[in-house]
């Protein structure tokens, strides 16, 4: 009976291991493929349970085969409004290839292999972009965000997004909250939606305008946790440069395309008036710095004067709401080139219900100084882009086409038009290398992405058809996809 090495006595290991195989050189070969096959088992285990995770979720991968390349589309007996120019054009059609614009030939020239499109003599223009949405807040409630099972929010944002992008708008600047996992989604096709260039959370200072905290709440110690706006993350609270630094580079780790703070007061909110003003300059800075080395950029929601100024200083590069703006800040907003991303802010039947007398009088204002602001930026040449800001409000997002149509009331409807396409473009690509899609937007023009509408309507007359997106939009396409296809 042969005997293990443990057995034999030192005196007779030599000759043992000579003799037994433990060391031998076909041991170490069959322990190596015995080695092999069980990692490839455990990888084999390990992929398959990835696999099937990714498809619990509607992410397996697919099978990759050779196809043969889609047919080129073409657009073809149509008026253009290209996005940058306030006039329609005459005489062109759009070649559509691989999701973008390939070229804009003579009418009858594009290539016979081409799928043509007529469009009835109907006007094609690029798809609309809201530059101040909120994809997880337009459309449930506060209750739905507060009180019900987290997922609860994300799956009424989904349908949103859908019903956003079936009214015409095929981009939206997310200016606050978490609506990243949103955006993935979309961009995989798991679900239908907008291109979304996301802020992440807000950042706010103590008592600012993200600071949705209840008195008794007060005071705030180190070992609190975070209320329920920052834990969702609506909103992230920072108090000096440091933790503004720390806030802001938190939201560019998830992803932020750009950032957005709070620099002074709003309507709906609780406990800082319209009028204040927040952040220091070197708290602004802060943020900025951080956007900066990032190779984007800031906005500040801020209404007045004091405020709009504090944070160009600081060099925050685009304004939401402005509607109280003095003559200097509008001026020193075009000194600065600063995007105006501005709403209309009326007393109608959009306008917010409040019943607060404070808040009440704080919506009148915004509401009086809404016309005069338009009127100042036109007249100063600031770079105005459209968003609507609707906040727990299906209603009012159902409304989005229609607060563009209200545009036509302070100037030309092409260059209302223009807010919401080639103006918008150029303010999303201020995200630098952090936009993450390659393609121009808001234009049509050779190597844009191939967002674009056909409409029943006469856009360089007038934009009530913007308030029947069911009925007026004939196409929509997104990236080269039809999403509707009425004609």
């Amino acid at each position: 009976m042969p005997l293990s090495c443990e057995a034999v006595s030192p005196t007779d290991a030599l000759p043992c291991c000579a003799a037994c195989l433990c060391d031998a050189p076909v041991t170490r070969a069959a322990l190596r493929q015995i080695g092999a096959d069980i990692s490839r088992r455990q990888m084999m285990g390990g992929a398959g349970a990835m696999l099937g995770l990714f498809a619990g979720f509607g992410l397996s991968p697919r099978e990759t085969r050779a196809q043969t390349p889609p047919r080129p589309i073409l657009f073809t007996n149509l008026r253009l409004f290209d996005g940058e120019a306030t006039r329609i054009q005459d005489g062109v059609d759009i070649l559509v290839e691989g999701g973008r614009i390939a070229a804009l030939p003579p009418r009858g020239q594009g290539p016979a292999e081409a799928e043509r499109v007529d469009c009835g003599g109907r006007v094609a223009m690029p798809g609309l972009i809201d530059c101040h949405w909120h994809a997880l807040l337009a459309a449930g409630n506060m209750l739905a965000l507060v009180a019900s099972d987290a997922a609860l929010p994300h799956l009424i944002a989904a349908r949103e997004a859908g019903a956003t992008l079936r009214r015409g708008f095929t981009t939206v600047r997310d200016m606050g909250g978490p609506a990243f996992a949103l955006k993935t989604a979309i961009d995989r096709s798991i679900v239908e939606g907008p291109r979304i260039f996301p802020s992440g959370a807000m950042i706010s200072q103590t008592a600012g305008h993200g600071d949705f905290r209840l008195l008794h709440a007060l005071p705030r110690m180190p070992r609190d946790a975070p209320d329920i706006a920052e834990s969702l993350g609506v909103s992230a609270l920072a108090d000096g440069a440091d933790m503004v630094l720390r806030a802001a580079r938190e939201q560019l780790m998830r992803g932020a395309t750009q950032l957005k703070i709070t620099a002074g007061g709003g309507v709906a909110s609780l406990y800082d008036p319209i009028d204040t003003t927040q952040f220091t300059e070197r708290e602004m800075r802060a943020a900025v710095e951080a956007a900066e080395d990032w190779g984007t950029y800031v906005s500040a929601h801020v209404y007045v004067p004091r405020g709009i100024q504090r944070a160009l200083r600081a060099g925050i590069r685009s304004i939401e709401h402005g509607q109280l703006a003095d003559e200097e800040s509008v001026r020193m907003m075009a000194g600065e080139g600063a995007v105006w991303s501005i709403q209309p802010f009326l007393l109608d039947e959009d306008a917010n219900p409040y019943s607060r007398p404070d808040q009440v009088a704080a919506q009148r204002q915004v509401s009086e100084g809404t016309e005069r602001a338009f009127a100042m930026g036109r007249q100063h040449q600031v770079k105005m882009v459209f968003g609507t800001d609707i906040l727990f409000n299906p209603r009012g997002g159902a409304r989005q086409g229609a607060q563009l149509a209200k545009l036509a009331r302070f100037m030309p409807p092409l260059e209302a038009l223009r807010m919401a396409t080639g103006a918008a473009g150029d303010a999303l690509a201020m995200s630098g290398p952090r936009a993450p899609y390659p393609e121009r937007l808001g234009i049509l023009a050779p190597g844009a992405a191939a967002d674009l509408l056909v409409l029943d309507g006469e856009p360089e007359r007038e934009l009530s058809w913007l308030e029947r997106p069911d009925e007026s939009l004939r196409v929509i396409m997104k990236g080269g996809a039809f999403v509707a296809r009425r004609l």
